[in-house]
């Protein structure tokens, strides 16, 4: 993995950019489309815990990368600022929980015996157009899908 890596998309007609930077001690990942920094959450896992890869592509959506699954041991610690609503944070949550999982499994892959350092993500997202209400909007899942996306790309970089 690189030490820093940077991309960005249009995802949903929003810039999206990603930025990874990897420290001796944890790795931070840097999610906006506001142009700052956002929350911070960092995700810690046990040494122990075994992570599952990602399952295999479901033939009828052969150009979709499944993601692999967050095991239940994973630690997410608040380290700065908070979402805006409670469904902002299950969301933030569930960004910080998945772009840690991509980059241990991803870790795991390249080196085999892989430290599992904390990862910091930082996230500041528009807020979706459409409603939800407690569930995920078609705009929020699209947006999600194109950063996990983008968090491989650079994770795979070499």
């Amino acid at each position: 993995m690189l030490p820093s890596a940077i991309t960005a998309k249009e995802l949903c007609d929003v810039r999206t950019e990603v930025l990874l930077q990897a420290f001796a001690d944890r790795i931070l990942v840097l999610v906006t489309q506001l142009g700052k920094v956002g929350t911070l959450i960092q995700a810690t896992i046990p040494a122990t815990t075994a992570l599952d890869p990602a399952p295999p592509p479901d033939p009828a959506e052969p150009n979709v990368l499944p993601l692999p699954q967050p095991p239940p041991a994973i630690q997410l610690t608040p380290l700065l600022g908070s979402a805006p609503s409670e469904h902002m944070q299950t969301l933030h949550s569930l960004y910080a929980a998945q772009i840690a999982t991509v980059i241990w499994t991803e870790e795991v892959q390249e080196f085999m015996e892989a430290e599992r350092r904390p990862i910091v993500v930082g996230l500041a997202l528009r807020k979706s157009t459409e409603t939800g209400g407690l569930s995920l909007t078609d705009q929020e899942r699209k947006v999600f899908h194109g950063v996990m996306e983008m968090v491989r790309e650079l994770v795979q970089r070499k």
